[in-house]
């Protein structure tokens, strides 16, 4: 049986969730690669539910392997939960997340964690990438979405191997499904993100097919990340817009009406317009309304808080000291 290491330098935090594989196949894979590194590691296996065949396998791997930690959550509250409550237990200074399925090849992970020579974040992008011309086309649509949304390029978001420098998730709380979108909170907080090719998995081929909700909770996903990633601290241009548009369209259709009225004559009892118009003005008032008042709470709180990082602090003792002189001289002429 393998001793832990006394001073872990990576931790690498596995997420088993509804899909897995054969963790008993899988985790020789991903030790070669950590092995790799060269340097101490612990790998942690948080356990996203009751799953109790992935925690027998994984009590035999513990007994050759004591660099294995296992996370046993109650019940099944998602990956980017689970991945916060491994980062919670981990005492590398470099992260590492991998999935609990064949997903990229253990020989890459080395790619990523030297990637932080440079970078803050480094997310895998499988390439060559392989599937059929309709997954590649959901997948493009998907990312040139999310591209379009918040302005930032990413290729591979479904790419669950990732390095990072331990101080990004301690400014980054996940929760619900935001791992996938972990690249664009990165960014939008100041860290730096790179997107290094890594070599795909022959393993690593969905043969199911995505159920209708599946799309429908990614589409309410890219309206979640255009919210963090672009109007957290301006709910005001979101929503303010919105109203602009919304009221400026009933308020044109009730001006209309209204001349017509004055004008030509013509009722208004029985006419849908009249009804949708004063509902177009309402709602929009309605949404500009809830923009100031997060505009509102948002001043309230802005002290307590941060969406931005210090990168380094530099300091000038000449300026310290001339200071300092200045204030020596200021008490001498007092005096």
């Amino acid at each position: 049986m393998e001793e832990r290491p006394k001073q872990v330098v990576v931790s690498a935090i596995i997420p088993v969730g509804d899909r897995y594989a054969d963790i008993a196949a899988l985790y020789p894979q991903y030790r070669a690669g950590l092995d790799a590194l060269a340097v101490p590691y612990e790998a942690i296996f948080v356990l996203d539910g009751p799953r109790r065949a992935v925690a027998a396998a994984l009590e035999k791997l513990q007994d050759e392997d004591a660099r294995i930690v296992v996370l046993r959550l109650g019940k099944s509250f998602g990956e980017a939960t689970a991945l916060m409550a491994g980062f919670e237990h981990a005492h590398g200074s470099t992260i590492i997340t991998l999935p609990a399925y064949d997903q990229i090849d253990a020989s890459e992970i080395g790619k990523l964690v030297a990637a932080l020579s440079t970078a803050d974040v480094a997310v895998g992008r499988r390439w060559p990438r392989k599937g059929s011309p309709l997954e590649s086309l959901r997948r493009r649509a998907f990312h040139g979405a999310v591209g379009w949304l918040t302005g930032l390029r990413f290729r591979d978001l479904g790419c669950s191997a990732r390095a990072m420098q331990r101080r990004v998730l301690e400014e980054i709380t996940l929760y619900g499904d935001q791992h996938r979108f972990l690249a664009l909170l990165a960014d939008r907080q100041g860290f730096r993100v790179v997107e290094v090719d890594v070599q795909q998995s022959a393993q690593d081929q969905f043969r199911g097919r995505y159920r209708l909700r599946e799309y429908a909770h990614r589409a309410l996903d890219l309206i979640t990340v255009l919210f963090l990633v672009r109007f957290t601290k301006k709910p005001l241009r979101f929503f303010g817009m919105l109203g602009v548009i919304t009221g400026g369209i009933g308020a044109a259709l009730l001006l209309y009406l209204a001349v017509e009225r004055v004008l030509f004559g013509e009722p208004l009892a029985d006419r849908p317009a009249l009804l949708l118009s004063s509902l177009l003005a309402v709602v929009g008032l309605q949404l500009f309304a809830i923009g100031l008042l997060g505009e509102l709470i948002i001043f309230t709180h802005a002290r307590d808080l941060k969406d931005y990082k210090i990168d380094e602090v530099i300091r000038f003792p000449g300026e310290s000291t001339r200071i300092d002189n200045e204030t020596s001289d200021q008490h001498a002429v007092s005096g």
